[in-house]
Order: C-alpha cells, then sequence, then structure tokens
C-alpha cells in the first residue's frame, strides 16, 4: 500500500526517529531543524563537549546503504552554513567540538545507520 503522508509528515516521523536513536546513545537534542536562508540542519545534538549537527535522511523504499550517497556537495555547504548560524546565535556552546553527522533510516524492517563525522567543515 503506498505510503499517502506528506513528504513533511515523513520527514517529521524521521527525524523523531533519529532523536530517539541518539538519545538512547547519551546524546541530547539541543536543536531541531535549523534554518538559515541557504540551508537547515534537521538535528543538532550534543554529548561531552562534543556537538553533532545531524543531518536524517529516511525513505521507506531505500535502505540505509543506498540513502549514504544522498547528501551532495551542494547539500553538505547549506547544513555547514546553518550549522554556522545556529553557532552565531548561541554562544553558550562556544568551544564545544562540532562534526557533522548523518542518520539513515531505511529498509523493512527499520535500520539505522549513524554515520559520525561523515563530511568535514
Amino acid at each position: 500500500m503506498p505510503d499517502t503522508r506528506s513528504t513533511s509528515a515523513r520527514g517529521a516521523q524521521g527525524e523523531e526517529r533519529a532523536a530517539e536513536y541518539l538519545r538512547g546513545r547519551g546524546w541530547d537534542i539541543i536543536a531541531r531543524n535549523v534554518r538559515s536562508r541557504r540551508g537547515e540542519v534537521d538535528l543538532v545534538a550534543g554529548r561531552d563537549d562534543l556537538l553533532a549537527f545531524v543531518e536524517v535522511k529516511a525513505w521507506e523504499s531505500l535502505g540505509p546503504a543506498d540513502l549514504e550517497y544522498a547528501i551532495g556537495p551542494a547539500k553538505q555547504r547549506r547544513i555547514r552554513e546553518a550549522a554556522r548560524l545556529f553557532l552565531s546565535r548561541r554562544p553558550d556552546l562556544a568551544g564545544r567540538r562540532a562534526r557533522f553527522d548523518v542518520v539513515l533510516l531505511g529498509g523493512d524492517p527499520l535500520r539505522v545507520r549513524h554515520l559520525e563525522d561523515a563530511f568535514a567543515e
């Protein structure tokens, strides 16, 4: 049966599943859907002195191995731009190490793949 939920509803559900996954591994979710004029970060997670700017990709028809290739250079630039803006507005987070992660959700049953430090600043 085809999925009739809107793209935004599917995206929100994927982001919530990714947040649950990260929380279960000791991360705090600091922010969601951080937007700049040029881009967006789905989740900002923190653990110890580390911040992870997390892109979430979830599709029902593709598995996590396929989703890994969905974040090209242009998307990476947009995520970095949104992360810079977020940090400029949150001086309380200054001094923490930062990285860019990707959480891939796919398959039936649902599989999660967390790519830590998936791309560089």
